[in-house]
């Protein structure tokens, strides 16, 4: 019966289609992982990142309808200032991490932390009576572009082309981000940086600024994946919505070897895993299996985990502060 269940589940387009938005909600911060980590400074505080941009995506889109604005600029306003807390959180991380060559994964988890201490409180300060952020109406969450007959074509259709507008965002977000890094020459900067900066510093590139560019760009990625999560897939925000997402980022970003292209592949492996859970979850009409369904993602980055332990090496300089004349 299960197997029956499963394989109704693995043939189904809302299986599918929910598998590329997981994936290309987490491809985002990955791709951010892969950028800051590659010029030589360890993100985990994606999770943090991706939860103020939610939470900014939110509050802003509903402040800008509330004064009247036009409701696509009210959510265009959301997605920057989604972008704007991500990268203001990075920059955080970018400080420390540089300037006062903390511990990088401390700096981290500490801004994951403050991140969902400071969301919670500022939507306990915000709202009425701190009952929450109201539930956003359709007319102010992320669209679905029209794309015509595409759209239409059996199986396809529904998965490739009916997929809100930050999908499509993010597929070219991913593209040029492989690009960038292996065919341009700040792309070939970057990764030298990563792997002896001594000799990047030597040679004329200034490794501080690179670094603090890297830092905040994975910000700024994760914050639009925020705003993703919260005005395109939930089109609310609650206290720790994120649920884990910027650490299975992190784990795309490893089990990828710090590519772009094998990091998407890693969101697609980790993605089919969350579709699976909600299809599965409609196919059993069981509610007392719904906390186990939910658990897929994470089952399968626990098994990615366990099979990439000892076989990938991150850059060379990943970690490791930055002294101008060391070795």
């Amino acid at each position: 019966m299960f197997f029956q269940t499963l394989l109704q589940a693995l043939t189904s387009t809302n299986t599918w289609h929910a598998t590329l938005e997981f994936a290309a909600l987490i491809v985002l911060p990955a791709l951010g992982g892969v950028i800051s980590e590659r010029s030589g400074v360890v993100n985990i505080a994606m999770e943090g990142m991706m939860l103020a941009g939610a939470f900014a995506s939110v509050i802003v889109t509903l402040a800008a309808h509330n004064a009247g604005i036009n409701d696509l600029f009210s959510i265009l306003l959301g997605v920057l200032a989604a972008i704007l807390a991500g990268g203001l959180m990075a920059l955080i991380h970018a400080v420390v991490s540089i300037n006062f060559k903390a511990n990088q994964i401390v700096s981290g988890i500490a801004i994951n932390i403050i991140a969902l201490g400071l969301t919670s409180y500022l939507v306990f300060v915000l709202t009425p009576a701190g009952q929450g952020v109201p539930s956003l109406p359709g007319n102010l969450r992320l669209p679905a572009p029209s794309l015509g007959p595409l759209a239409n074509i059996p199986f396809l259709g529904p998965v490739l082309f009916q997929q809100n507008i930050l999908f499509y965002i993010a597929l070219l977000i991913l593209i040029g981000t492989q690009f960038f890094l292996f065919r341009t020459n700040i792309g070939l900067r970057i990764r030298a940086v990563g792997e002896h900066p001594q000799a990047a510093d030597t040679a004329g590139v200034n490794v501080r600024l690179l670094r603090y560019l890297c830092v905040v760009s994975s910000g700024l990625l994760s914050g639009l994946a925020g705003a993703y999560l919260a005005l395109g897939v939930a089109g609310i925000f609650n206290p720790g919505m994120t649920n884990g997402r910027g650490y299975i980022a992190l784990a795309a970003m490893i089990f990828g070897k710090w590519t772009p292209l094998g990091a998407a592949i890693a969101c697609l492996i980790f993605g089919l895993g969350g579709g699976l859970g909600i299809t599965l979850e409609v196919l059993s009409n069981s509610p007392n299996l719904t906390s186990l369904f939910n658990t897929l993602p994470y089952l399968f980055t626990l098994i990615a985990f366990v099979g990439i332990v000892g076989r990938s090496t991150p850059p060379a300089a990943d970690g490791i502060p930055y002294e101008p004349g060391s070795e």
